[in-house]
């Protein structure tokens, strides 16, 4: 099994910050629900505020966490959601399954053997279902913050699309998302050595810059963003 990267109080602190971005993850949420079938496993749950979104939309779903202390944080905030089953996981691993989707968000950046991973994943899932990824974007936004947290790439949608054809998986939705936050998150991480926690600059741009940008996005799809968005079949 691979290691878990980076300083773990940091990513806890950029999670605790960033919970805070309520319409930025509900967006988010939104981009995955179609492709999720009836009972999705999300790998990398953190503290549990994308599993607690989607789990409203389906009638079981799993939520797993590879770090042990964080783990035991999410199994004890989503102990009281029925349809919620709370596991340890970390990738890559030989382990085979019968979900309808894996979906991931922001974990596939921390993994070396980022294949082996989408592997993984694809293991996990029932042939004909989906792994939905969000990871970050363009090697050119890579700083401190990204060190810190234990990232060991950015992607593009050609790297990521690779990746993902090299695991055996079919590339069926692949786009930027977040123009506008990939500028915000270059200047602040890169030019003034901020860390994306909880603050005036996150609740400005998720209050007022974020909710054109979705609008904006969801007419046009941008050349460039803060995130890759993908979705991916596994074989029938």
């Amino acid at each position: 099994m691979a290691d878990i990267t980076g300083d773990q109080r940091v990513q806890s602190e950029v999670l605790e910050g960033l919970a805070t971005a309520v319409n930025h993850r509900t967006w988010f949420v939104e981009l995955a629900i179609p492709h999720l079938g009836d009972n999705p496993i999300e790998i990398g749950s953190g503290l549990g505020d994308y599993a607690l979104a989607w789990a409203e939309h389906f009638p079981r779903f799993t939520a797993t966490e590879a770090d042990p202390e964080r783990l035991v944080s999410l199994k004890d905030r989503l102990s009281e959601v029925p349809n919620i089953e709370v596991r340890q996981m970390l990738l890559p691993h030989h382990e085979r399954g019968d979900y309808s989707a894996a979906v991931s968000y922001n974990v596939l950046e921390h993994i070396d053997d980022h294949v082996g991973a989408l592997r993984s994943m694809r293991d996990l899932v029932r042939p004909g279902g989906n792994i939905v990824i969000i990871v970050p974007a363009f090697q050119f936004a890579m700083g401190p913050a990204d060190i810190a947290t234990g990232h060991v790439r950015r992607y593009t949608k050609k790297t990521l699309a690779a990746a993902m054809t090299e695991a055996g998986l079919t590339v069926e939705t692949i786009h930027y998302a977040n123009a506008l936050g990939l500028l915000g998150y270059f200047m602040a991480t890169k030019v003034f050595r901020l860390m994306p926690k909880e603050g005036p600059m996150v609740k400005v741009y998720d209050s007022l810059v974020l909710p054109v940008t979705k609008a904006a996005e969801q007419k046009v799809r941008p050349p460039f963003g803060q995130s890759v968005f993908a979705v991916a079949r596994v074989p029938s």
